[in-house]
């Protein structure tokens, strides 16, 4: 089938210039000519996303048909669409895609080709189709004259809908229809929605019709070949930790366990720019070159060189590029069983251990609840820190309920006989405002030495309050930190400040309780002494 015959069967009936599977510098060549981006000293093309520079979770809708009326986890997550009202704005996306310029690119998910997934791509604007060469993995040309899409995005930053014929919220969108297998994005540039979408997709179709674990954390792989899994929400360190120069990347931010593997799903990294520095983050500064697309940078005056530390757009600036610009990638993005698995929380009240073992239970209670602290913003005058709470590390991508994603790891953690460690990259000797930051130094020997099985070799205690088994040494860690009670001069304090964190785990678990097995609802921490 020709190509104007493809577009035409989806919907599409081109009165402009369609562009198919463009190279890098054609799309870059193709932004500039439209003033749409610039190029910076590095040569990387930089874009702005408009009136949106993040998602729009409220924004976001799953189409309720006889696939997934009883599968989803409808509620605050997933917003039912009914498969009419998704008919009607598909006809007025296609219809509004054929009066302008659109680009073309055909890519696929998951490096482990078991479960690849096709993917056409039609976007607006050329460089929106360039996020989607760097972020998906990329076929031959030989691939590409035989190319096949299971799955369509549409992506239209120009289409308004109109919320009472449309039955939006607003006039931006982001529809997935999993029977149609098309994911409807409008009103909106960022391309995050183009890319978190997919993942939605993969996080329903992997463990829900392949019985996979779908992952939303960062991989590595050893010398000898052992595979570590790091899970963490923003700020806890999950892109510092792995990217280890004595370890080769997998992949940064989505994954897939199965029976042999932890593969990617992607091939690329869309990685946080604030503040970034060559000191900082080697790796990424070096990888924001020729095609690379930076989005929501500003510069320094008068020159074309990006002033990472300037967030006057948005704290929330990103970088686009394909893996291989990691110069210790490793290509496939397919590592082994894992032999560890680190939760990362950035605990801001000093209670949780520096490092921690998990029971099976206590990490699928772990998994569930997703925990990390933020510190308040100064504005309001408050200076508590505030806890984050993101079922699975991942709650906002999540359309399965997240204790299906839960037993399915328990089920691999039995079988595998995986060693769990909670670290904590937050506070030691009193929360925010009092105790210190725990070193980088000392989390990195925690990981090396759980690595190299020496954690294996010494005593453990029990935590009295969550449970959780505490080394009471660690090679180049100071034996006092491991027991944080021991780092607070008020112990009274701690016990207390301890106790309301575990108020606030069972609190938040409470809308979980009823789907939770015997086993998990033992992990729980342990409060007035009622578990």
């Amino acid at each position: 089938m020709d190509k104007l015959s493809q577009l035409q069967e989806i919907g599409i009936n081109p009165s402009k210039m369609f562009h198919w599977n463009s190279s890098e510098s054609m799309l870059m060549a193709e932004t500039l000519l439209k003033k749409q981006g610039v190029l910076t000293n590095t040569e990387a093309l930089a874009c702005d996303t408009g009136e949106f520079t993040g998602r729009s979770p409220k924004d976001k809708y799953v189409v309720k048909d006889d696939i997934t009326a009883d599968s989803v986890w409808w509620g605050d997550i997933n917003h039912p669409f009914l498969p009419a009202d998704f008919d009607k704005l598909y006809n007025k996306v296609t219809d509004f895609l054929s009066q302008n310029e659109i680009y073309i690119k055909d890519v696929y998910a998951c490096a482990k080709q078991k479960y690849r997934l096709n993917i056409r791509i039609v976007t607006q604007n050329p460089w929106q189709s360039l996020f989607a060469n760097n972020l998906f993995l990329r076929l031959s040309e030989k691939e590409l004259e035989s190319f096949q899409h299971d799955w369509l995005i549409l992506v239209a930053p120009e289409f308004k809908a109109n919320p009472e014929i449309d039955k939006t919220r607003q006039h931006n969108f982001t529809i997935i229809n999993f029977t149609k297998k098309v994911i409807l994005i409008g009103g909106s540039s960022y391309t995050g929605e183009i890319k978190k979408g997919i993942f939605t997709v993969l996080n329903y179709i992997l463990p829900h019709e392949k019985n996979v674990l779908s992952m939303h954390c960062s991989a590595n792989i050893g010398l000898k070949g052992d595979t570590a899994v790091f899970f963490g929400l923003s700020g806890t360190g999950k892109t510092t930790l792995s990217a280890d120069p004595t370890r080769k990347l997998i992949g940064d931010d989505e994954h897939g366990w199965d029976n042999e593997n932890v593969f990617n799903f992607e091939g690329g990294c869309y990685a946080k720019c604030v503040n970034l520095s060559e000191e900082k983050e080697p790796q990424i500064f070096s990888a924001i070159k020729f095609g690379t697309l930076l989005e929501n940078v500003r510069f320094v005056e008068d020159t074309n060189i990006v002033d990472y530390d300037n967030i006057s757009v948005t704290e929330n600036t990103r970088a686009a590029y394909p893996i291989h610009y990691i110069e210790n990638a490793i290509e496939p993005s397919v590592g082994g069983i894992p032999r560890n698995i680190f939760f990362l929380t950035c605990d801001a009240f000093g209670v949780l251990p520096p490092i921690s073992k998990l029971t099976i239970g206590q990490a699928m209670y772990h998994f569930i609840s997703g925990y990390t602290a933020k510190v308040a913003g100064t504005e309001a005058g408050i200076t508590e820190p505030q806890t984050t709470f993101s079922a699975c590390f991942g709650k906002p991508f999540l359309p399965l309920h997240p204790t299906k994603y839960a037993e399915l790891l328990g089920k691999k953690l039995k079988e595998n006989n995986v060693n769990v460690w909670l670290i904590n990259t937050g506070w030691s000797g009193g929360g925010y405002g009092v105790g210190q930051r725990i070193k980088l130094s000392y989390t990195r020997a925690m990981i090396a030495a759980a690595f190299d099985g020496k954690l294996e070799k010494v005593a453990f205690v029990k935590h009295p309050v969550f449970g959780l088994k505490m080394p009471i040494e660690c090679e180049g860690v100071p034996s006092d930190i491991l027991n944080p009670k021991n780092t607070w001069s008020d112990k009274e304090n701690y016990d207390q400040t301890a106790h309301k964190l575990a108020g606030q785990f069972v609190q938040n678990f409470k809308t979980f309780e009823s789907f939770a097995n015997k086993e998990i609802m033992e992990g729980a921490p342990i409060i007035l002494g009622v578990v």
